[in-house]
């Protein structure tokens, strides 16, 4: 669980899709109408003003806070999770569809143990903006429970235990909430919102980007594709507009 596992097991995936061997391209025209971009396929950016619309419990956000700072932990390559931002990019996320579910199957019946027989994993009727709201109290009540404190007032060593018994499902956090998957669901978010590009919100200052030699959204890479090897020393750039 360091900064580094967490974040190049997902960068290496990304690493490997490459980039075509060839620079040529050519120009499209008389492109169908149905085929264009449709606005809710548009990035959206996050919302402006500050103030949580999700995470407005300040015990929630603090212990949201102490696992992603856990997670990824402010060091000399980069930021904390919350210091680039995450909270943020999550809040915004979980206001959204993505937060409402939108793209999952909800609907019942549901065999539980069919299902996660089938898929893989367990399968969830709770949308990731109720799974959140279970999950933070259900890991805060844990800790006032076993350590008599706050989660988020827990040392750092304490915090790692119980992250670490929670990635390992050795962690009982109720009948209501599965403690490993939701362990799993706020790593992803992080990563998430550390690497996703700053318009969303996370990424500030584009220092997940930094970090792993990124070098963001630009519009065209064939000037490079032929220069393999090659430290570039290409700096990120963002979708967010630039004067």
């Amino acid at each position: 669980m360091n900064r580094r596992e967490a974040l190049f097991s997902l960068g290496a995936a990304a690493a490997s899709t490459g980039l075509a061997a060839t620079g040529r391209a050519a120009e499209i025209k008389g492109m169908p109408e149905a085929t264009q971009m449709s606005a809710d396929h548009l990035p959206v950016p996050a919302r402006q003003g500050g103030a949580f619309r999700v995470l407005t419990d300040e015990t929630d956000q603090k212990t949201l806070a102490a696992v992603f700072d856990r997670l990824i932990p402010a060091d000399g390559n980069g930021p904390s999770a919350t210091e680039a931002g995450c909270l943020d990019f999550v809040d915004d996320q979980l206001s959204r569809d993505y937060g409402a579910g939108k793209a999952l199957y909800l609907e019942g019946p549901l065999n539980r143990e069919n299902e996660e027989a089938i898929m893989g994993s367990p399968q969830f009727l709770a949308t990731p903006r109720e799974r959140y709201a279970a999950g933070l109290k259900a890991l805060d009540a844990y800790a006032q429970k076993t350590d008599g404190a706050a989660f988020h007032a827990l040392s750092p060593g304490r915090i790692d235990e119980i992250l670490t018994g929670l990635e390992a499902g050795e962690i009982d956090l109720g009948a209501d909430v599965n403690g490993q998957a939701f362990f799993e669901l706020m790593l992803q978010n992080v990563r998430e919102g550390y690497l996703a590009d700053p318009l969303y919100g996370g990424n500030r200052d584009m220092a997940g980007w930094k970090m792993i030699g990124f070098p963001g959204a630009r519009y065209d890479y064939r000037p490079y594709i032929d220069r393999r090897g090659e430290d570039l020393a290409l700096a990120p750039v963002s979708l967010i507009p630039q004067d």
